[in-house]
């Protein structure tokens, strides 16, 4: 039997970029501000496409569709601005907007989807919608003014796509796993 693994493509965010804001988010959090299970730092992506179970040679046909397309130059993203899933008064998911960057990675994240459909494996039914998470809220709550007041922000360069492989601990969040890094350009 082939071993399956759950995956996913996605942004790794730069040291850099990943202490500004985990700084910023922590004074947010402090002031109670931010509701919810904090998704931890080492966690932060930016999600293109997620896969779920995949073979490992599913998972290779995904890679080699990526690197055979043309991905463009790297480019500059913002994150910036808080959001929540499903909407704002009755929030699961409090997350961190993109403010420049978002056409570009909605152009990479097509062709993600289009590498993972190429390799054989269904298509993704939901719209992109470009996004960092910080917390989780079960039951969801209202946010609605926590929108307003809280700003955290980062800038940096999106200069490759990565594939993940979220790892299952005992009673302890998912870890992500690096698998392999296509380079843009």
């Amino acid at each position: 039997m082939t071993a399956r693994h759950r995956v996913f493509l996605g942004i790794d965010i730069p040291d850099e970029a990943r202490h500004r804001l985990a700084a910023q988010f922590e004074r947010a959090v402090k002031q109670r501000l931010i509701p919810g299970k904090r998704v931890p730092v080492e966690n932060w992506h930016i999600t293109l496409r997620f896969i779920g179970s995949a073979t490992e040679v599913e998972q290779e046909r995904i890679l080699q569709g990526l690197d055979e397309v043309a991905k463009g130059p790297a480019f500059p993203v913002e994150l910036g601005g808080l959001g929540a899933f499903p909407k704002p008064s009755k929030a699961g998911v409090v997350w961190l907007g993109v403010q420049l960057g978002a056409g570009r990675l909605a152009d990479l994240a097509a062709l993600c989807e289009q590498a993972v459909v190429d390799a054989g494996l269904p298509q993704e039914d939901r719209p992109f919608h470009g996004h960092l998470t910080l917390s989780r809220a079960r039951p969801p709550v209202d946010v609605r003014q926590t929108i307003g007041e809280v700003e955290v922000t980062a800038r940096f360069e999106v200069n490759a796509v990565t594939l993940f492989r979220s790892i299952p601990q005992n009673r302890k969040p998912m870890r992500y796993e690096v698998v392999d890094r296509v380079p843009l350009g």
